[in-house]
């Protein structure tokens, strides 16, 4: 895998970016919109995935972005969470919840993979 020269150039960083301008257009309708907690804490988490990444990413070795990519994933988990949470409420309905989720988890998924070959260059690294 060749990797980027830029966070800006990295996939997961641009989903992640706009899966931020997803959610703020779905916490800012209806019922959903006037729960401040759930809505600041919903796009607190997801602003954090690319603020995670972009911050790892410029820390220069993939030891801290691998850490910090594991923090953005974790993000990414509390906002499954979250969702969950604003389904029960019936803040969103079930299309919307369902398309939300699954671009959290693509986007979960596509850290998980930016982590494994990080990690595989370091082994990779070592052994030379």
């Amino acid at each position: 895998m060749a990797f980027a020269k830029r966070f800006e150039d990295l996939e997961v960083w641009k989903e992640a970016c706009r899966f931020v301008k997803a959610i703020y257009e779905a916490t800012d309708e209806g019922r959903f919109g006037r729960d401040r907690d759930l809505v600041s804490q919903l796009r607190r988490a997801s602003i954090s995935i690319p603020s995670n990444i972009s911050e790892g990413f410029e820390k220069g070795s993939a030891k801290e972005f691998a850490r910090y990519l594991l923090m953005a994933r974790g993000s990414a988990g509390e906002i499954r969470t979250q969702l969950y949470i604003a389904r029960s409420l019936d803040y969103l309905d079930s299309d919307h919840f369902a398309r939300l989720k699954e671009h959290i988890i693509h986007i979960s998924s596509m850290l998980t993979k930016l982590i494994q070959s990080l990690k595989a260059k370091s082994q990779k690294h070592l052994m030379t």
